[in-house]
């Protein structure tokens, strides 16, 4: 390609870029460019049972027994104690129900009760349909506290018939019996918000 022409070539690539630029900023100028974000926050989840993420917990009742009637690091007839459920849902941002259920209770003595705001219970399933409820998102305490209190009576009957009888099953228990245990799953689920 002679000299010549290279040289018109790039005048004329120069000349229609200039005239794009100086045309460009014409249209331009009365144009506005505004930029934006989109923004929302994330509602905060907290769910805490006995101060842990878990939603399993292991209760030994042993360990929730009162010294004065701990025998030999056993539960026995005469033996009572007590332990608490806390859920805790603090920073949560929205409202959460929450249900504790006992399975697979296996090995309990016959005669072991439980006890939860003053009313007795034979079986710890017996009271899980009273410890259900919801932590409202705006509610300004986000914790429940649930006592559970247990006793295995020295003595169980009305009469002396009721008492003997008692006292053979708290034996025949005592015999086949050495582990009492139970589960207790937590759960808590977030409330869908109003509409």
């Amino acid at each position: 390609m002679p000299k010549k022409k290279k040289i018109i070539l790039t005048v004329a690539i120069l000349g229609i870029t200039l005239l794009a630029f100086i045309g460009g900023q014409t249209y331009d100028k009365y144009s506005t460019g505004v930029k934006g974000e989109g923004m929302a926050e994330v509602a905060t989840w907290n769910f805490k049972i006995n101060g842990q993420k878990e939603q399993v917990q292991s209760i030994p009742l042993i360990s929730t027994c009162h010294n004065e009637t701990l025998v030999n690091h056993k539960i026995a007839p005469g033996t009572s104690g007590s332990f608490n459920i806390r859920i805790d849902a603090t920073g949560s941002d929205v409202g959460i129900q929450y249900h504790i259920r006992f399975s697979n209770e296996s090995n309990k003595p016959t005669n072991l009760r439980f006890e939860y705001e003053n009313v007795e219970y034979n079986a710890i399933q017996e009271l899980q349909n009273n410890l259900s409820g919801v932590i409202k998102a705006n509610d300004e305490d986000k914790q429940r506290i649930f006592n559970i209190k247990w006793k295995w009576d020295y003595e169980t009957g009305n009469n002396e018939t009721e008492i003997a009888e008692n006292d053979r099953i708290d034996t025949q228990d005592a015999q086949q019996f050495q582990n009492y245990t139970f589960y207790v799953t937590i759960t808590g689920t977030q409330i869908k918000p109003a509409e």
